[in-house]
């Protein structure tokens, strides 16, 4: 009966507590801000007072505005204003990106003649450069091409008909801005991260291809905000050829209004249409930004009306081949068919120096097909470089190294070795596949666009048959959901994943792999090193730097221990761990196990 007593007094107390926490029919008063208040109510007096000013001003003459701003010459002005804008981007920005390249390029002569091109044009002010070219001809009475040492001539013109007000004033432009968009490109060209470069260099992508297709996309995202602004100040310098008496926009203003004496008026007309210039491109810029920012962010934000359309668009139906059904269902490489047969390696007295610092020392090495090689060691010792020397993306400063009796980066004739030219390099380093430690996808391609780009610029592959390989290796590596997905949408784990299958998408007689889990949280290394192991049952010569201590002891045939650019242990795993030979292969070991 107490008990009872007890619980029945208990109850209703609980319940008052529950009912006091419950704040669903409670009322919510935003927070104030009377600061923010204050602003908002100055800043909306401030446009008031600016737009009551305007428009009730009678001496801003907006009814000759009117009457003058769809008038035919000021259409026709500017209509040249748009023109010479248009021809002056698009020229400007051609011969900057080649001079940016040429800035960029190893050769000092070329690299030279770019940078006094850049240091003159931007030296010279714009009006001076539109005057000078206007009077060419003073200079130069004809232009006149001719044939060296005979007399003939193959073009003689007079200069001054050649070059008319509207030619000097978009070549002007031109030159001018080239200038400027030269640097605005190489700043751009410049922020692209080194990786992205080095992959592409190891999947063998030609180098024009590794500029249009992979740096220069990404380096968009640098250039356009820059660069469009540069296209907007050109747009109003184009006010500039006043100055050679060419009727664009601004010229065409001036001529009417010292005519009529309305000069306020007429000068708002020339400001309404550059504010329309203005405008078309900004929205011009926001889309094409928006474009080459892809894979830029995990989660981007839809562009405008893109979700409403999304929504009336009908969802594309599923359809998948006989063979990716079959694809998805095969795990691992076991049975693969698309892994070749390893190849050789043999490393011969490769040295490798950084300045004063010499990273790797008269190394020898002879890795047998098929093999799987572990390097160990501490940090610094040489291991990655000694691997980047293999498909040279590391040019070593003496000895060779022979993939398959073949040597990388020279060729042999008979007694004599000439050293091959890059796109010779990058056709045989198509053979030695490489993933690196941070991954290096590119990050404005899709999953399946990393897969497929270099199978159909490499080994000439049809893109049929390039999406299905790539299937295949996704499927093999457990991402066939994520084909459509970009790196940046993906864990750590998935992007090694997906740079393993990049590689492999070329088929490599050698698989090269840079402290492949380094990057990784621990509980992703796992997943990347299964899918190791089971590449290391194909057959493929694998060479893994790593600092994983019981993975090397599991998976390699052969393990070597580097320090000071010295090999100085070569053996099995089970004698290297077990009974080292070299003191500091013990000393090593003892601190990591």
């Amino acid at each position: 009966m107490a008990l009872t007593t007890d619980f029945a007094g208990i109850e209703p107390g609980r319940r008052a507590a529950e009912h006091s926490q419950d704040y669903s029919r409670h009322r919510i008063i935003p927070a104030r801000h009377p600061g923010r208040l204050i602003g908002s109510l100055f800043a909306g007096l401030v446009i008031a007072t600016v737009l009551y000013s305007t428009f009730t001003n009678p001496r801003w003459g907006w009814n000759v505005f009117a009457e003058w701003f769809f008038a035919e010459p000021v259409l026709a002005g500017l209509g040249r204003t748009l023109l010479l804008t248009a021809l002056a981007t698009v020229s400007g920005s051609v011969i900057g990106t080649a001079l940016a390249l040429a800035r960029v390029s190893k050769s000092p002569l070329l690299s030279g003649l770019s940078w006094g091109y850049v240091w003159l044009l931007r030296s010279i002010p714009l009006i001076v450069l539109l005057l000078v070219l206007n009077n060419l001809g003073y200079l130069y009475e004809t232009i006149r091409i001719a044939v060296p040492f005979t007399g003939m001539v193959l073009v003689d013109y007079p200069t001054v008909q050649l070059l008319t007000p509207f030619a000097a004033a978009f070549l002007g432009l031109t030159l001018n801005q080239s200038a400027f968009f030269s640097e605005i490109v190489r700043g751009g060209i410049l922020s692209v991260d080194q990786g992205q470069l080095e992959a592409a260099a190891a999947l063998g992508l030609p180098r024009r291809r590794q500029v249009f297709r992979i740096v220069l996309p990404q380096a968009m995202r640098s250039i356009l905000p820059t660069g469009f602004n540069e296209i907007i100040g050109l747009a109003k310098s184009t006010s500039m050829v006043y100055v050679l008496a060419l009727p664009e926009l601004f010229y065409t203003v001036q001529v009417i209004y010292r005519r009529n004496l309305e000069v306020i008026p007429l000068l708002m007309v020339a400001t309404a249409w550059y504010l329309v210039i203005m405008t078309v491109l900004s929205i011009a810029q926001y889309y094409i930004e928006r474009y080459f920012s892809r894979g830029a962010v995990r989660n981007p934000v839809p562009l405008p009306f893109q979700t409403f359309f999304n929504r009336i668009r009908p969802p594309l139906p599923l359809q998948a081949s006989a063979t990716s059904s079959q694809a998805a269902r095969k795990i691992g490489f076991r049975d693969a068919p698309l892994v070749r047969a390893g190849a050789p390696v043999r490393i011969h007295g490769i040295s490798k120096s950084f300045g004063a610092l010499k990273v790797l020392d008269a190394i020898d090495l002879s890795l047998p097909a098929g093999s799987v090689t572990a390097i160990l060691g501490p940090s610094g010792s040489g291991k990655s470089t000694l691997l980047r020397a293999i498909n040279h993306l590391e040019r070593v400063d003496s000895g060779f190294i022979a993939v398959d009796g073949d040597l990388v980066g020279y060729r042999q004739n008979g007694e004599t070795l000439y050293e091959l030219k890059e796109k010779d390099i990058l056709k045989r380093r198509a053979d030695i596949g490489m993933v690196f430690q941070n991954f290096n996808l590119f990050p404005h391609l899709t999953v399946l666009e990393n897969l497929i780009e270099a199978p159909m610029q490499v080994r000439g592959t049809d893109r049929a048959e390039a999406v299905e390989l790539a299937r295949e290796l996704l499927s093999r590596v457990g991402l066939t959901d994520k084909i459509d997905a970009y790196p940046r949408q993906l864990s750590g784990g998935q992007q090694q994943r997906v740079a393993i299958a990049r590689a492999l998408a070329l088929k490599p007689k050698v698989l090269l792999f840079d402290e492949p889990t380094s990057a990784l949280d621990p509980e992703l290394v796992g997943e990347v090193l299964d899918v190791i192991k089971e590449l290391a049952r194909t057959g493929t010569t694998l060479v893994i730097v790593t600092h994983e201590i019981g993975f090397a002891r599991e998976v390699a045939d052969t393990v070597v221990f580097m320090e000071g650019g010295h090999i100085l242990e070569v053996g099995p795993p089970s004698r290297v761990f077990s009974q080292p030979n070299h003191p500091r292969t013990r000393e090593f070991l003892a601190k990591v196990l």
